[in-house]
């Protein structure tokens, strides 16, 4: 035992989270100032109705009012009376819990290391690469547009490309409309990203967190930001976590039926000068039971660089950061580990 605690990496299949090691080994421990509450504190989000945003008048105005104000002050919100019916919700989660009961064999055909790779399958970050590893498996692949990279999905369990193919493609439209919200409440207008967020990157980020033995030892993700505009979360338990930036203390997202969650990225945060933070967070784990959660990240085109819009800039508030693409973060993250805390937008941060 005490020699296998001390291996790494694993190799595929045998991972310390695939086969229920009844312990933790070594490179998953983190540094005891950064391990997570068995009792966290729950986090008091902003939780809105965004069928307002399908209204006119007034309830419009108060949502659109919403919505910037929880970018402004928290980076994350969740959203109600989105319009995506609880089947397709359901259907999601189900195909995506069975891909991961599949064989070691039937998952290893999409494994890779490559984080360039439009279809990847990974049990942590970089598996062996990064000082750390983390008690996930994941499923990443691009859905923008669908039609183009649906045929590189998995084609087990059965029913996977029709019915995350199907929240893909509503959770695309969805976050049309967020996202035209955000840049309405900054006052740049509902379309002025349209037509490229219309065209930009979607990737599902389809995350499985089986049960650990001690959870209050690692983490299913370290804490970080979205590379995105904005992700837009499934969840089919708690255990996402958000670092509060008035106290520096991390709560619990609640459980809320039904509800999606929003986090603010990177790029948003670089468009509205800073005016908008992206929100800082992290995977929390259980020791009973399996966490799925669909994360689907948006963003401009993989060439196209994010900048700081001109009508948020002035003399008293000069320009605060470089711009980026896409295809910048995925060199980052190749060339760095997130689980020590560098940061993608801290690079892009200008330094006057």
């Amino acid at each position: 035992m005490a020699e296998e605690k001390k291996s790494n990496p694993f190799t595929i299949g045998n991972t310390a989270q695939e086969r229920g090691f009844s312990y933790v080994p070594d490179q998953y421990v983190i540094p005891s100032s950064s391990r997570p509450s068995l009792d966290p504190e729950v986090a008091n989000v902003p939780v809105i109705d965004i069928g307002k945003l399908r209204e006119e008048g007034v309830q419009r105005a108060n949502a659109i009012q919403e919505i910037g104000n929880a970018c402004r002050d928290v980076g994350f919100f969740q959203i109600v009376n989105h319009g995506i019916s609880q089947s397709v919700l359901d259907g999601a989660l189900s195909v995506a819990s069975d891909f991961f009961k599949l064989p070691t064999s039937e998952k290893a055909k999409f494994m890779s290391s490559d984080v360039c790779k439009p279809v990847r399958y990974a049990t942590s970050i970089k598996d062996g690469i990064d000082k750390f590893q983390y008690w996930r498996v994941f499923l990443k692949h691009y859905a923008n547009p669908l039609a183009e990279w649906i045929d590189l999905w998995p084609k087990n369990p059965p029913e996977y490309r029709e019915k995350m193919g199907t929240y893909s493609a509503e959770i695309k439209n969805l976050s049309l409309n967020i996202m035209g919200a955000v840049t309405e409440s900054l006052g740049l207008g509902p379309k002025y990203l349209r037509n490229k967020i219309g065209d930009g990157m979607q990737v599902m980020a389809v995350n499985c967190y089986p049960p650990c033995p001690r959870p209050e030892m690692t983490l299913g993700l370290p804490p970080h930001s979205d590379y995105s505009c904005l992700t837009i979360i499934l969840q089919s338990s708690p255990g996402l976590e958000i670092l509060d930036k008035r106290d520096g203390n991390w709560r619990l997202v609640p459980k809320l039926n039904g509800a999606l969650q929003v986090h603010v990225g990177d790029h948003f945060e670089v468009l509205s000068n800073g005016i908008y933070k992206s929100v800082v967070h992290r995977a929390v784990l259980n020791s009973e039971k399996t966490r799925i959660s669909i994360a689907s990240l948006h963003s401009l085109g993989m060439d196209e660089k994010m900048g700081t819009a001109k009508e948020l800039q002035d003399d008293n508030l000069p320009k605060k950061y470089r711009e980026s693409s896409f295809r910048d973060f995925l060199n980052f993250i190749s060339k760095n580990d997130l689980g020590e805390g560098k940061s993608f937008l801290d690079t892009l941060k200008i330094k006057y």
